[in-house]
């Protein structure tokens, strides 16, 4: 009988330590020390939800978004659901490539692209576009002015007092630099002067949706030239603001026709303006009574559910659609409320604050519009109302042809 040979014992391969800097943010930092991961690995807490990251497509972008902030943040127990379902990973513990790859040894360092991504933001800046249609005197340039705590609308750059009602829709842009903790944003507020103003509103909404196809004309032949410009300016529309007045009755026909119009070329968020010369109870009712006029016509307004990607999405975005349209009230004068400098409008009867959800929905339209979907806005701009109109282009034309940059200056002479 042979003796038996026991098996060659090879020593465990060394794990390379996690780096000391890492997981260890800085003073400066805005990040939050990371916390265990998924199979040893440490994960970065996401930025905060006032700095965007980058603009990519509507899928790989929320694949970041949610495959490392959403996905990872459940822990390792739903470990196997969300990066499966993003990425191809099948385990439960360790880290598995989507070609069936083996656990990770120690440290890469992939959760730092979160950063990485953060400081490119904070450096280029970032450019958003919101659009304010409505008839005049609903306090659309007071609101834009309240939602960003600045001078910012076309008004506060220099509109006379005596300027007189346009007899055809205008279209004025202005344009902001506005810098937050260390983040630049280009904002261009574009207003509508004249829309629903005339005796004859027919097709008045035509200036304005000549004016949105021409910003994505605009960007559409940037992208085609030969020697593109590293950073295509984007004066694209990320978001519409369409001021109902507060009738406290039905839509308007020219409402109506409007939304139905656009909704397929912008994101259109509905609000109802100055809230406050209806009571709670009337302001509910007319809320209820625009949502079902808008169901009734097949109008979609931002946030769309198709766009929804998933569930924690639809939940969210369901609990925004049940209380739109928002009721606001804007103002850009402080008064004092017990002992509290507060943003409001004076009455007879009192202050009304502009910020107290108990007077208004001005604090939820402003949570909703900067701080959890202003990147959404600008990847469903990007992603579905661009790329509509840029196949549509495309097919009509048989493809554009590429500029060249001795095409460019020859026209130009």
């Amino acid at each position: 009988m042979s003796d038996v040979v026991p098996p060659e014992v090879r020593p465990k391969p060394a794990v390379p330590a996690k780096p000391p800097n890492v997981g260890v943010p800085s003073p400066s930092s805005p990040f939050p020390p990371q916390g265990p991961g998924i199979g040893g690995v440490g994960i970065s807490a996401p930025p905060p939800s006032g700095i965007p990251v980058p603009i990519g497509s509507h899928g790989p972008s929320h694949v970041g978004s949610h495959g490392v902030g959403h996905g990872m943040s459940h822990g390792a127990g739903h470990a196997g659901s969300h990066p499966a379902a993003h990425s191809g990973g099948h385990g439960h513990g360790g880290s598995h490539s989507s070609g069936g790859g083996s656990t990770l040894l120690g440290y890469i360092g992939i959760d730092t692209i979160i950063e990485q991504m953060r400081k490119k933001t904070m450096k280029t800046g970032f450019d958003f576009n919101i659009m304010v249609v409505g008839h005049s005197g609903l306090g659309k340039s007071t609101l834009v002015n309240t939602l960003f705590k600045s001078q910012v609308s076309r008004r506060s750059a220099g509109w006379a007092r005596d300027e007189k009602i346009p007899k055809t829709v205008e279209i004025k842009a202005v344009s902001h630099v506005i810098e937050e903790g260390g983040v630049k944003m280009k904002l261009t507020v574009v207003d509508t002067p004249g829309f629903g103003d005339q005796i004859n509103n027919d097709n008045c909404w035509e200036p304005i949706s000549k004016y949105i196809n021409e910003q994505y004309e605009k960007f559409l032949k940037e992208e085609v030239n030969i020697t593109r410009k590293k950073r295509i300016p984007d004066t694209r529309m990320h978001c519409c603001l369409y001021f109902i007045s507060p009738t406290g009755h039905s839509l308007r026909q020219l409402d109506l026709e409007f939304m139905k119009r656009l909704s397929h070329s912008v994101n259109i968020i509905p609000v109802i303006a100055k809230a406050d010369t209806m009571t709670i109870e009337e302001r509910q009712e007319f809320k209820q009574r625009v949502r079902k006029e808008l169901e009734m016509s097949g109008i979609e307004f931002y946030p769309q559910k198709e766009f929804d990607e998933d569930m924690e999405d639809k939940s969210d975005n369901d609990k925004i659609r049940e209380a739109m349209p928002f009721a606001v009230v804007g103002s850009d004068k402080e008064y004092q409320v017990n002992g509290k400098r507060v943003l409001g409008r004076k009455t007879a009867w009192g202050i009304v604050e502009v910020e107290n959800p108990n007077h208004c929905e001005f604090a939820q339209l402003r949570d909703f519009l900067i701080r959890s979907h202003l990147q959404d806005l600008k990847e469903v701009t990007h992603n579905i109302h661009y790329e509509t109109y840029r196949a549509k282009r495309l097919n009509e034309n048989g493809g554009l042809h590429p500029i060249s940059s001795n095409d460019t200056q020859e026209s130009n002479l």
